[in-house]
């Protein structure tokens, strides 16, 4: 009996149907408000999080598509190579002298501007 006292003393309750406290009497919340919160969010996590992924992937498919023979390259795995054959999927890269490996085009991940020594 005294914790439901209490209860009743703190949060008297509210009859279903009623308006949320600062809202006049009989009024609603509409559609637009209550879909609002979820627009926002929907809005800030596009410009946050989907548009700049969709810039890099841009960028990154750019920089595949203009792979050449004689580039500096790192691999998603972080191997260092210089191609010497590359395909529409397949890039063949000397990794060492008379060393050759291939690879994925989708797995390269960055050229090197200034050749391999650029990363010792």
């Amino acid at each position: 009996m005294g914790l439901q006292a209490f209860a009743e003393d703190v949060a008297p309750a509210v009859p279903a149907g009623t308006a949320a406290p600062g809202m006049p009497a009989g009024a609603r919340p509409g559609v637009f408000e209550t879909m609002m919160p979820f627009v926002l969010m929907f809005g800030v996590m596009y410009f946050l999080i989907l548009r700049p992924q969709q810039k890099r992937m841009k960028e990154q498919q750019a920089m595949l598509s203009a792979l050449a023979t004689g580039d500096a390259v790192v691999t998603a795995s972080g191997i260092l190579g210089t191609i010497r054959e590359l395909s529409d999927k397949v890039v063949q890269l000397e990794i060492a002298n008379n060393v050759q490996i291939k690879v994925l085009r989708s797995q390269i991940s960055q050229k090197l501007k200034s050749g391999i020594n650029e990363i010792q």
